[in-house]
């Protein structure tokens, strides 16, 4: 049985969703990159959690690449 976090659709629609989520006035995600690139003055635990939420489903592409990468040697 495949595991749902090997499955191409879901990863990319969780990327699509939950990994950009809020869409305006910037993916939520982009925000919190640049903060974190700007020193990350002034973030609190509940920020971190945030990285972490949103970062969730980016990570798991990552992954899947790799793992498709790394496969086709």
């Amino acid at each position: 049985m495949k595991s749902i976090l090997n499955s191409w659709p879901f990863v990319l629609l969780a990327c699509l969703t939950l990994g950009l989520a809020p869409f305006r006035p910037e993916p939520h995600i982009w925000g919190k990159l640049k903060w974190i690139a700007g020193g990350a003055n002034g973030m609190g635990f509940m920020d971190w959690f945030d990285v972490l939420l949103h970062g969730i489903p980016w990570l798991l592409l990552i992954r899947l690449i790799a793992v498709k990468l790394l496969n086709k040697t």
